[in-house]
């Protein structure tokens, strides 16, 4: 039973809770959380995206999404326009706030990334990047296969 403690998917846990504790730390002080990276990154490439492109690129149901903008919107980090093309629908771009800060909270994450991966090779680095990847898109296909199958 204890074989469970040192598996991939509980270990992969704790690690992303240490990087998300690490992240947030750090993240705070520029007004940021570790939950705003995907839109931010996303708004930093598109001028403007709908809440729920911002969704699908984060991976995250729309509810969510929603909160978490309507708290970026309050703290100063996107603007909200009306939609040209669909008056039901917004517009969502960072502020010139925002897009200042962005580039030291990437700083910032990559230190958080050199911090953990600290006696890594970069060949072990670049490694465990390629099977961290390799294992999120085994989750993905597994979890759209068993998504499938209950919808038959």
């Amino acid at each position: 039973m204890h074989e469970v403690l040192s598996s991939p998917g509980h270990l992969i846990s704790l690690a992303a809770r240490g990087f998300a504790r690490l992240s947030e730390a750090r993240l705070k002080p520029l007004g940021f959380g570790v939950g705003h990276l995907p839109v931010l990154i996303a708004l930093e490439d598109w001028p403007a995206a709908s809440q729920r492109d911002l969704a699908r690129f984060a991976r995250i149901e729309q509810p969510s999404m929603a909160q978490m903008l309507a708290r970026m919107e309050r703290d100063g980090l996107i603007l909200r326009t009306p939609d040209p093309n669909d008056g039901r629908s917004s517009q969502i771009a960072l502020t010139d706030t925002a897009r200042q800060r962005l580039p030291e909270a990437c700083a910032t994450l990559f230190q958080g990334n050199r911090d953990a991966l600290n006696g890594f090779t970069e060949d072990e680095a670049t490694q465990f990047v390629a099977f961290l990847t390799r294992l999120i898109a085994n989750l993905d296909r597994t979890a759209g296969a068993e998504g499938t199958a209950g919808d038959a």
